[in-house]
């Protein structure tokens, strides 16, 4: 497969496509990257994890803080969910923080408080996947490990011009036979993050600068014209859609309610604002358990919030001067908070957004 697959961009060996990616990594990669300095296990492990799903740029700001107020493994493991999925608030896939936190806790548990420096051990970690175990092995460790995060994928697609959705077994199969097939045996860290922004700075989703990337003269796409046809893109369907009412209840303190999310769901263990799935189960919902001035109700403006597998169509309500009829003793019953307590708490970016910016 090694020859193969270096005969297909066109070099002689694996070792060629190392060495033209590094030199221009040398001169035009990402050198400053906060978890480059230092290049410790816990802090590239919270990187890979950030950037699942998350664009650099996004990350940066709440990698700083998370690091600023959670410094290492251990404190990471010591640390309070909420004081988690506070830090992680706004960045959003929440089971990132969740799976994060159970792995910071294992660690210290199984592995004698140290991110464990063994494939299996690693991979077998909550929200640590083949490519995340291959990423962190290779920039903390040195190890000789392959990585097909998105940007990786979508590069060796087009070089190698293969066809077909990268979710597809075959296809992914293929995939990681050439990453781990193009290799180098030396400077892996160096070599992983090359791949890396050889994807998110040249070759990306649209517009890609193939006239600045090292490999045009051998990428099958670019010969071929199929640039912007690879990598295939997934079978679409219709996103599925959920409405729903919130609840922006403040009390006479100007405390706002709100509530811990329980059970399964994409929020699970954030703090929300109240929810009904429309305005006559938000009616009966306030007329057993609130009392207020229904002068003092107003609609906000509509919005959208797009999920990967769903969207939500959110109608919020604010409501002053709210005050409970009496304790609700239900599972996820409202806390009262005030405003100053919100900026430390874990809530989902809609609600933020509404809270924080909404006049």
């Amino acid at each position: 497969m090694k020859t193969a697959a270096a005969n297909v961009i066109g070099l002689a060996t694996p070792a060629d496509f190392a060495v033209r990616l590094l030199d221009w990594f040398d001169r035009h990669g990402r050198h400053d990257l906060p978890w480059q300095h230092p290049r410790s296990p816990y802090r590239v492990w919270l990187a890979e994890i950030m950037l699942q799903q998350t664009q650099v740029a996004t990350a940066l700001p709440y990698f700083e803080r998370f690091v600023k107020a959670l410094p290492d493994l251990s404190a990471l493991a010591e640390a309070s969910e909420d004081e988690v999925l506070g830090l992680w608030s706004g960045l959003g896939y929440y089971t990132r923080a969740r799976n994060l936190h159970r792995a910071a806790r294992l660690c210290v548990e199984l592995h004698d408080g140290k991110l464990p420096d063994d494939f299996e051990a690693l991979s077998a970690l909550p929200g640590i996947g083949r490519s995340t175990a291959g990423a962190i092995l290779a920039q903390a460790y040195g190890k000789r490990f392959a990585i097909l995060d998105g940007n990786v994928k979508r590069s060796l697609t087009r070089m190698l011009g293969i066809a077909g959705w990268p979710g597809e077994t075959a296809v992914t199969r293929q995939l990681w036979a050439a990453a781990e097939a193009l290799l180098p045996e030396t400077r892996l860290a160096d070599y992983t993050q090359a791949m890396m922004d050889l994807g998110a700075t040249l070759c990306t989703r649209s517009r890609p600068a193939c006239n600045r990337c090292p490999f045009r003269t051998d990428c099958v796409a670019l010969r071929d014209a199929s640039v912007s046809q690879l990598p295939t893109r997934k079978p679409g369907r219709a996103l599925p859609s959920r409405a729903v009412v919130m609840l922006w209840l403040e009390n006479s303190a100007g405390q706002i309610a709100l509530q811990r999310r329980e059970g399964p769901g994409v929020w699970q263990g954030l703090w929300s604002l109240p929810e009904a799935p429309d305005h006559n189960d938000a009616e009966r919902w306030l007329a057993r358990h609130m009392q207020f001035d229904p002068a003092l109700a107003r609609a906000l403006p509509a919005f959208v919030h797009v999920f990967s597998h769903y969207r939500l169509d959110v109608q919020p309500l604010h409501i002053r001067g709210v005050e409970p009829l009496s304790a609700i003793a239900e599972i996820g019953a409202p806390r009262w908070f005030e405003r100053a307590e919100l900026a430390s708490l874990g809530l989902p970016a809609p609600v933020r957004r509404l809270l924080f910016h909404s006049q």
